[in-house]
């Protein structure tokens, strides 16, 4: 991509003395009549909304003159103080640029994909002389065939749990491979074709390989009718045996096309995306077919301006979706948008191969698209009806507490710790739309003074850390930007799982930071034994009172306890274990992995270790005399002779 990159803003003048249209005005005497993507920048240096254009400088005049623009738009220009290019070759460079800044940067006037955690996928592994078949997630780094998405794992671990059936192929990690000295169970209920030991060789098994990815590929008619060849031509040469293998994998086959609930006799290969629009909030409902089967769906609520149709969203959300995952042959689409050509054709460059995007208007891919259009108006149904309980409760707290309104953005802080040890601070958030689990953080204890288990502390720390950051990164509370529904980076609510006590750190803190009038503080504190429904709230400047046992605001801030709790003790843990998993061993200079299992698996344990002697350390492999002393010295340091 031939890039042209630059930061425009007035020429000779103070940017931020000038109107958004002054400034877009003066920047576009300065573009060329080229393809490209624009960035509007606002005072703080924040990226406002991101844009591409077959031509920037008539694209980005029409901002200038503001005529027929929307109150959107409007106001983004009015917020604008600067502007980015990126001068691009053509147009589908643009539009692919413009899908990956978005994602990247999340500018809050466009539409932004949201909750896009990675799908898994099914992986067939080229880095063995045994190709392996195993469930993928993340990074697409190890050499292989990759085949997905599918919406959940458990459609993943059936998938392959019938591939296994119909291909035989090994699911089991490298090293057990390596060390199997006769076949496992697997290969005794057919479900592996043992290459491990020798019970197929490589050229066979690799026809086995072959034959499973070309299936997984779209070819599985194919597929098909060459092991019903090969069946009939075992039963004509008498072969019963390897019919009847013949026989079982095609059965297997069949259970896997058969075996998910709407499976399309004319479609191979596709996602299928439907948009329904109701309330100010967008559904878009995603469904993948592979090998003619139903790898599930999955449903997403993409940030919106609600000035935008279903059309609009849908351009935004599929540009941004295939910005990191495999564009299948054929995308159906809902509704139309302008620009489905340009994207289609950028989806091809892409992809390295022919992709069509089409909106079905009858037979069997309109059944496709019409069954996603009534699983979007379903779930976004469920979202309404989930929110405005949500907002009911929000407004709850706010008369229980005192505060002015509905508070956006609730957080909640929890502090984990045995004893002391592995020390950290949980923060939870919650919002309109529920817990908004982008927005957890932990904290582990960092001070070196603070006394073990002493709980003031540990919240001093957590509390000035995060608020200190917010400070330094969002500015006033008063001037951070917040979304449609009021949810920004500040807490309208700030919930402390403690006493009188830790209701007063907290206040100290946000008081030496000159915050302490932004946020309302409750402490939580446990009933007598803890029981749940006899908690007591602490709120500065009134008595501490409780709420009714079965007020649903009640059940709502134990949800919220529950939930900082849950988070704090899991952080927790995954530090013990960490911890736990590290030796004494690590400390020593010259020991890595491979050594330390090595002196682990000759003696056993660590105190064992430290009571050999050199000569004795010298018999395990990969221990040299100097590495024995080294060794020896370091658990032997400071004692005399």
């Amino acid at each position: 991509m031939a890039e042209d990159h630059e930061l425009l803003d007035a020429a000779g003048e103070d940017a931020t003395l000038l109107q958004g249209a002054d400034i877009i005005a003066d920047v576009v005497k300065r573009l060329p009549n080229a393809p490209g993507v624009y960035r509007m920048v606002d005072q703080k240096g924040d990226v406002l909304y991101v844009g591409k254009a077959r031509n920037l400088k008539k694209r980005v005049g029409n901002y200038a003159r503001g005529a027929g623009l929307s109150s959107r738009i409007l106001r983004m220009i009015r917020e604008t103080r600067a502007m980015e290019f990126v001068q691009t070759r053509t147009e589908t460079e643009a539009l692919l640029l413009e899908a990956n800044l978005i994602k990247r940067l999340r500018p809050r006037f466009n539409v932004l994909l949201r909750d896009d955690k990675s799908f898994p996928y099914i992986l067939i592994a080229e880095d063995h002389e045994a190709p392996a078949l195993v469930k993928h997630r993340g990074a697409r780094k190890r050499k292989g065939e990759y085949f997905g998405p599918f919406a959940s794992a458990g459609a993943v671990g059936r998938t392959i749990n019938a591939l296994q059936k119909a291909f035989l192929i090994r699911t089991c990690s490298d090293s057990v491979y390596e060390s199997r000295t006769r076949p496992c169970l697997l290969h005794q209920i057919k479900r592996c074709a043992a290459p491990c030991t020798g019970e197929i060789d490589l050229p066979s098994y690799r026809r086995l390989v072959d034959e499973a990815e070309a299936f997984l590929s779209g070819r599985s008619q194919a597929v098909k009718a060459e092991l019903a060849a090969a069946m009939e031509r075992a039963s004509e040469s008498l072969d019963f045996e390897r019919a009847a293998v013949c026989r079982d994998r095609l059965a297997a086959l069949s259970h896997v096309q058969s075996h998910q609930g709407i499976n399309p006799h004319s479609v191979e290969e596709a996602d299928v995306f439907a948009a329904h629009h109701e309330g100010a909030q967008t559904c878009i409902q995603v469904f993948f077919f592979r090998t003619g089967q139903n790898w599930g769906n999955r449903a997403y609520f993409p940030r919106a301006d609600k000035s935008l149709g279903e059309g609009e969203v849908l351009e935004a959300f599929v540009a941004q979706f295939y910005d990191d995952k495999p564009v299948p042959k054929l995308v159906l689409l809902s509704h139309d948008f302008e620009e489905r050509d340009l994207l289609q054709q950028a989806l091809c460059e892409r992809a390295g191969h022919r992709v069509e995007i089409a909106v079905p208007k009858r037979g069997e891919k309109k059944d496709l698209v019409d069954h996603a259009l009534l699983n979007a108006r379903e779930a976004l149904g469920r979202k309404l009806a989930e929110s405005s309980s949500q907002a009911r409760l929000l407004a709850g707290l706010a008369e229980a507490f005192g505060l002015p309104e509905a508070p956006r953005r609730v957080e909640v802080f929890d502090n984990s710790h045995i004893m002391g040890t592995n020390a950290v601070g949980g923060m939870i958030v919650a919002g309109p739309e529920g817990f908004a689990k982008a927005n957890y953080r932990k904290f582990n204890i960092r001070s070196t003074e603070l006394t073990p288990g002493d709980d003031y502390a540990m919240m001093r720390e957590v509390l000035t850390r995060r608020f200190s950051r917010l400070v330094r990164e969002a500015g006033p509370k008063a001037e951070a930007p917040r979304d449609e529904q009021g949810f920004g980076p500040w807490p309208d609510l700030v919930l402390i799982d403690g006493g009188k006590g830790q209701l007063e750190v907290a206040r100290q803190v946000l008081a030496d930071l000159g915050i302490h009038q932004d946020v309302p503080l409750v402490g939580i504190a446990k009933g007598p034994d803890r029981d749940a429904g006899r908690e007591k709230f602490h709120i500065h400047g009134r008595p501490e009172f409780m709420l009714p046992e079965r007020d649903p605001v009640l059940y709502f801030v134990q949800r919220l306890r529950d939930e900082a709790h849950r988070f704090a003790i899991g952080t927790h843990r995954a530090k013990r274990s960490k911890a736990i998993g590290q030796s004494t061993l690590d400390e020593i200079a010259g020991i890595g992995p491979t050594r330390k299992r090595a002196l682990l698996r000759h003696f056993g344990t660590v105190k064992a270790i430290s009571k050999a002697g050199i000569g004795d350390l010298m018999t395990v492999d990969g221990i040299s005399e100097s590495m024995a002393e080294t060794i020896y010295d370091f658990f032997h340091e400071g004692e005399t002779g």
